[in-house]
């Protein structure tokens, strides 16, 4: 799926950043007037990445998302993480 992700994102015509090792948790672009297109990501997914990837137990997975990817900016493209309610999903 990385790939598919990578070409739809390229339709925005813009050059959007990504978090690496998270295309499996994009669920879409974020825009708001004036600003850039962000790709907004599920955090919960990510979160699961991290877990089955690289073996962290759910904690560790938490805290090193927390402070290594929600904790990154850099700069005004600077992705978006959505955390969902967990009704509804």
């Amino acid at each position: 799926m990385g790939q598919a992700v990578r070409d739809w994102l390229e339709d925005f015509g813009e050059e959007l950043l990504l978090a690496d090792g998270f295309d499996e948790a994009v669920i879409g672009v974020g825009e708001r007037c004036g600003q850039p297109p962000l790709v907004v990501y599920d955090a919960e997914k990510c979160i699961a990445i991290l877990m089955q990837r690289d073996g962290m137990s759910h904690q560790d997975a938490i805290d090193f998302f927390m402070t290594n990817t929600v904790g990154a900016w850099v700069g005004e493209k600077t992705p978006i993480f959505v955390w969902r309610p967990p009704f509804g999903k």
